[in-house]
């Protein structure tokens, strides 16, 4: 069984909140509007939409790779 990591490249967001708006469960914004991965939800939580959240970013600073 594989499992996935997800993680956001803080250096790249711009702040669309294309993954809240996607993967909620999983995606979240800081006080400036940039994106984070909910704390403990590192592996994507078992959200389908995970991936969809990645594809969304307009500047592909969303990364969801198997492990």
């Amino acid at each position: 069984m594989s499992s996935l990591r997800v993680s956001i490249d803080s250096d790249v967001c711009i702040g669309a909140g294309q993954c809240v708006l996607t993967a909620p469960g999983v995606f979240d914004q800081d006080e400036d509007g940039f994106g984070l991965v909910r704390p403990g939800l590192g592996d994507g939580g078992g959200d389908p939409l995970v991936r969809e959240a990645a594809r969304a970013c307009p500047v592909q600073a969303v990364t969801v790779e198997e492990g």
